[in-house]
């Protein structure tokens, strides 16, 4: 009887521990460190409001932000208007802001602080006369870093917006 009662324990104990599991969500993240980069372009053959034709054109599709700061600085104004130029020059192209940190501070901290990122830099785009219906924001915190050092120069890296255009 003894032994019964162990087997069902441990039967229950089990069934309980799986049911607990974490499912895996549907899309992962890229592998920490692998660069996205532009799109690969053949020849002159860019698409005019495309992707490529986006990278291409603007100064930067990312801004830098200070440790803790998610403040539009002049370089970041600079890089954004470029962006708000070819944003106005093609009105139908959704884009969507990704907000990021290092990887100091917890995940939650880094994923609100990655948020205020993504909203600064699609508030400076709004006041630059672009459709804010047309620019998602996402925050992935520290989970989607550039460089993987555990250094200034790296975390300075990370911490950063990145405009991506949608289409």
């Amino acid at each position: 009887m003894a032994r019964l009662t162990t087997t069902i324990l441990i039967a229950t104990a089990l069934l309980a521990t799986a049911a607990c599991s974490k499912k895996r969500p549907e899309v992962l993240p890229p592998a920490p460190g692998v660069d996205q980069g532009p799109p690969p372009v053949q020849g002159d053959n860019v698409q005019p409001g495309s992707r490529a034709d986006f990278e291409r054109s603007v100064t930067s599709n990312t801004v830098n932000f200070a440790l803790d700061r998610y403040d539009i600085d002049a370089r970041a104004r600079e890089i954004l208007d470029s962006q708000a130029a070819w944003l106005a020059k093609w009105p139908n192209v959704p884009v969507s802001l990704e907000g990021h940190a290092d990887e100091r501070g917890t995940r939650e901290y880094n994923l609100a602080l990655g948020d205020r990122r993504a909203n600064a830099a699609k508030n400076y785009l709004a006041g630059r006369g672009v459709n804010p219906a047309r620019i998602s924001t996402i925050s992935y915190g520290k989970e989607r870093p550039i460089a993987l050092g555990s250094d200034e120069a790296s975390w300075a890296q990370n911490r950063r917006a990145v405009t991506i255009v949608l289409n």
